[in-house]
């Protein structure tokens, strides 16, 4: 089978720090290609896969002001449609741009959906020829139709068991009134516990108001973005992943990579969180600060050990590779038999 991986190209593949639609296309072509899948991803030049690299944008437009992402990110769909027709299946990463060319694409589609930005992109969606893939049941758009909900999986070695933690409240994720940075603080400080900030600063205005001015190298630290060499390192050095988000999170990658660790989460009760966190098993869903603080107090009686088992069990790379690898024989086929049946059986099923 010949799968075409239409990446992001905000940053490289796999992301040299934040990046999380990178790094799960990372994954995915990784898996597929270490499963006999011919695959090309089509990402940034400067990416790095297993499979044949294709694609126009040198370096991701967000590492690069020089860059233009609209142009960069047009040009890049552009190319990789022009060569749709070499591939069993195109399984698109994007957001809603290659869905507006949909049309030209000429094999079958499939549009896994990160997350909607507004609702305004939603006629993208309606209108193109695609089938599409949630990563949560809470991230669904009731006006689509969907083949299935594929939860996001991680490299587990690459998240290694610390079955001890530390002291120390891990807030993960970029700093943004979303992600309830300001809120992970005022937990620690409740909790009486010191916090560690990791992530890129995705709002100057919120940090310099709500973040920087507590930050004091001790009991509020902030290490900005952590590359993936460190990210295990630091999730399991954690007593607890804060969660605090003020969105309804698609997903959630850090919870699923601090649970890995054996770290348990402490999260509001939003979005997918619900899917994602067990209950007293890998960590606590909560509906306000002070439910937050209290749940930060019973952290102790999570296991660590029963933590990482879950996080194997539900959200492993290999998983989501077969789970998607399902879908692609199914939609392959199901082209093969209408080629077949419109009397021009010309395309080759690999």
């Amino acid at each position: 089978m010949r799968v075409a991986l239409l990446g992001p190209v905000a940053w490289r593949t796999p992301p040299h720090h934040y990046g999380p639609w990178e790094q799960v296309t990372s994954l995915l072509a990784e898996g597929l290609t270490a499963r006999g899948i011919d695959v090309t991803l089509f990402a940034t030049l400067d990416s790095v896969t297993s499979g044949s690299l294709d694609g126009v944008c040198p370096r991701g437009y967000a590492d690069d002001p020089s860059l233009d992402g609209r142009v960069w990110e047009a040009m890049h769909v552009a190319h990789a449609l022009s060569r749709s027709g070499e591939f069993d299946l195109v399984h698109s990463h994007l957001d809603w741009l290659p869905l507006a060319f949909a049309g030209h694409c000429r094999a079958p589609l499939l549009t896994t959906v990160h997350g909607f930005s507004g609702t305004g992109i939603l006629p993208a969606y309606a209108r193109a020829r695609s089938a599409y893939v949630s990563i949560s049941d809470a991230d669904r758009a009731p006006e689509l139709d969907y083949t299935a909900t594929v939860h996001h999986g991680i490299d587990l070695d690459a998240f290694p068991f610390d079955p001890v933690g530390g002291r120390r409240l891990i807030a993960f994720g970029r700093v943004h009134p979303d992600k309830g940075t300001h809120t992970a603080i005022e937990i620690a400080r409740r909790a009486g516990l010191p916090l560690t900030i990791c992530g890129i600063v995705q709002d100057e205005r919120y940090f310099e108001r709500e973040v920087a001015p507590k930050i004091d190298g001790e009991q509020v630290r902030f290490l900005g973005p952590v590359g993936p060499e460190r990210r295990g390192e630091i999730l399991g050095s954690g007593a607890a992943l804060l969660h605090p988000i003020a969105f309804d999170e698609p997903f959630g990658l850090s919870v699923v990579e601090s649970m890995a660790c054996g770290t348990p989460v402490v999260a509001y009760r939003r979005g997918s969180m619900a899917e994602v966190v067990d209950q007293g098993v890998t960590g606590f869903l909560v509906d306000s600060l002070d439910e937050a603080v209290t749940a930060v107090s019973r952290i102790s009686t999570v296991d660590r050990a029963g933590c990482r088992a879950q996080a194997e069990r539900r959200f492993s790379a290999d998983q989501m590779v077969a789970n998607y690898l399902r879908i692609y024989h199914e939609m392959v086929g199901q082209n093969s038999r209408l080629i077949v049946s419109d009397g021009r059986a010309d395309h080759a099923i690999g």
